[in-house]
């Protein structure tokens, strides 16, 4: 057996990185997290600093505008894997020169876990966001940087525990807004399983300098299906209100941020379909599902189990 990577990530206490701090542990690697000195005494992230420890997690001190203290941390590990917000997307930026210096990185996955940056019809302010991670990746390419970009579509704890509904806590039992006709295909993956492929594709080398593109085939679904299971969990038919495109479209335009950009990125998966709306060819992406069969990924008709 190969040695296996060292991994430091940065984000790693946010809303997707712990997940991947967690696979990585999981799974084995020698797994470092990237923290400002004083952001593990935050109140907040007590719990997880305290249960990622537990696992063995080594934390290196750094901060994304201190260059030296970057390239000191990166000397230490082979993978990089970012999962900084949206907010942070140029200050990856300072990675790739940091990457640069340091020399020894065998590869590097930017923080993206969303749509395909390159391959999307998303409105403003999604346009934006995704046109600021596009420039990432084309700075990793000019330097010539080893990657894997990861596409991990709609987040499971983000959508399904709502069914994408505003303002409420759990599925809803009485009435559902549904963007569109409902009959656009999108794709659905748990927190936990994002996590697991993309640690799984960080010594693959068919993902090398890939798109690794999480389409679980039981999770492909329409949001008509979608609403159907739900239904006959809860043995119940809900009243369905259809928005058509056009008031979709207003309702972005007149929402503030960020409930404009989720709802664009809503009208970019769920509308114009740009989960599926595109063949994986070999020549840029490869399928984890397909890559790895041995993950025993949480269906969205398993996942939903959880709030009936």
């Amino acid at each position: 057996m190969a040695q296996k990577s060292k991994v430091l990530v940065v984000g790693g206490t946010g809303y997707i990185g712990k997940f991947i701090v967690n696979a990585s542990a999981k799974a084995g690697h020698p797994t470092f997290v990237l923290v400002r000195e004083n952001s593990l005494s935050h109140p907040h992230k007590s719990n997880l600093i305290q249960s990622f420890k537990s696992s063995g997690v080594t934390f290196l001190y750094g901060d994304l505008s201190d260059h030296s203290s970057l390239v000191k941390a990166l000397k230490q590990v082979d993978v990089v894997i970012s999962a900084v917000s949206g907010a942070q997307t140029e200050d990856q930026l300072n990675i790739i020169s940091a990457i640069k210096e340091a020399g020894n990185i065998k590869r590097f996955l930017p923080s993206e876990f969303g749509l395909d940056v390159d391959r999307h019809n998303a409105v403003e302010p999604a346009a934006s966001a995704l046109a600021g991670k596009a420039k990432i990746r084309r700075a990793i390419e000019a330097e010539g940087i080893p990657h894997t970009y990861v596409v991990s579509n709609a987040f499971a704890g983000y959508f399904l525990s709502t069914l994408g509904q505003q303002g409420v806590t759990a599925p809803p039992r009485d009435k559902v807004a549904i963007l569109g006709d409902g009959n656009v295909k999108g794709v659905y993956v748990a927190e936990e399983d994002v996590g697991t492929y993309t640690v799984k594709a960080v010594d693959d080398p068919r993902a090398l300098n890939k798109i690794l593109y999480q389409r679980p085939p039981a999770n492909v679904l329409t949001f008509n299906e979608i609403v159907s299971l739900w239904e006959n969990k809860i043995g119940k038919t809900l009243e369905k209100i259809y928005i058509p495109e056009d008031q979709i479209l207003k309702n972005i335009q007149e929402s503030p941020f960020p409930e404009s950009l989720l709802l664009a990125l809503s009208h970019s998966a769920l509308v114009k379909g740009d989960c599926t709306n595109f063949e994986i060819e070999p020549s840029f992406g490869v399928e984890a599902s397909q890559l790895y069969p041995e993950v025993k990924y949480t269906t969205v008709d398993t996942y939903l189990n959880q709030f009936v």
